[in-house]
């Protein structure tokens, strides 16, 4: 079977050969689009993880294509309609990281908390002063997750860890978690009102695009703290930088944020006419960077050792589970 691998690094090439000794394996490190479809012209299965664009230019000009594996539990990278239609089979991988973006999670909480952040970029000045770098408690404070799947149960149990009282929100409740974990599941809005700090975990579709925006921040306590580490399209860049201004948000910790995608390709996109609104939500990412209140770190949030071989083991496992005509991990 002829299997082609994007987004792929030096040491992953090695496991996935050891993995997979039988089929005929393509590596690539670029991500997959409609611009370098050809590499994949042959393979019977492709891999890719979160910045290739899998829409239906791709599912056309790949006529041999059977499955494709996404290296990641989003897949909304992947035109899935598009994919149905090209009888593809489509799977993810559900679980991986859920311990590693949690921790990922408090790391930024912490950073703002306590102001390290700004602490090193004045010791890099020679500065050692501490005017305007008092922090606060995490005990007593109220964390809001906004969707309490397996990786904001796992940010609760550390949250329940440093002290905090915990609220929830999600559309699928599970009150005997909430009861084992010690927390309270409540409206969207009482979430908002209440939190200190508030935490995304939820998925990405059409219903929670732009779920913060400027009538959601509006409702937030003031000196709130935001932290995403979910996806950058779940919040409106332009309300973020609204409620930073107005000081509703005292500080965010941001591991996605919208358009990412295209901060590598940026100067050759900010050249190009065709990408105005490319180049107008890079403007705004950067504006955010910049900001002393915001914390970016680029998409890393799942980024440990342990949960880069979860992925790579359970992509191997899809594949052979659809080999042997028995699908694992479906997505729809």
């Amino acid at each position: 079977m002829k299997i082609a691998f994007f987004e792929i690094k030096g040491w992953e090439k090695k496991h996935l050969r050891k993995a997979l000794p039988n089929d005929q394996l393509s590596f690539y490190n670029e991500s997959l689009s409609k611009e370098n479809v050809s590499l994949a012209q042959q393979a019977d299965i492709v891999s890719v993880f979160i910045y290739s664009k899998v829409g239906a230019e791709v599912f056309k000009k790949l006529k041999k294509l059977k499955l494709v594996c996404t290296r990641s539990t989003g897949f909304d990278h992947i035109d899935l309609k598009a994919a149905k239609k090209a009888k593809v089979e489509v799977c993810n991988v559900p679980a991986y990281g859920d311990n590693t973006v949690a921790e990922h999670t408090f790391a930024l909480i912490l950073a703002i908390s306590r102001n390290v952040h700004k602490s090193y970029i004045r010791t890099l000045r020679n500065d050692f002063s501490i005017e305007g770098l008092k922090g606060f408690d995490l005990k007593g404070k109220t964390i809001g997750i906004l969707g309490a799947g397996k990786i904001g149960l796992h940010t609760i149990r550390i949250a329940r860890s440093f002290g905090m009282e915990v609220l929830a929100y999600d559309v699928n409740e599970d009150k005997f978690m909430a009861e084992v974990l010690d927390f309270e599941y409540v409206s969207l809005d009482e979430l908002l009102k209440k939190s200190d700090v508030i935490s995304l975990h939820a998925p990405y579709n059409k219903s929670t695009h732009h779920m913060i925006d400027r009538a959601a921040i509006k409702k937030m306590k003031k000196g709130v703290v935001l932290i995403n580490t979910a996806r950058g399209g779940l919040v409106d860049l332009d309300a973020l930088m609204e409620g930073l201004d107005k000081n509703i948000i005292a500080g965010a910790g941001l591991d996605v944020v919208e358009g990412e995608e295209y901060i590598k390709e940026e100067k050759q996109l900010l050249y190009d006419p065709k990408k105005a609104e490319v180049a107008i939500t890079l403007a705004k990412d950067h504006i955010l960077f910049d900001n002393e209140k915001v914390i970016f770190t680029p998409h890393i949030g799942f980024f440990s050792q342990e949960a880069l071989v979860r992925i790579l083991e359970t992509t191997v496992e899809n594949i052979e589970a659809f080999l042997n005509n028995e699908p694992i991990n479906s997505v729809k």
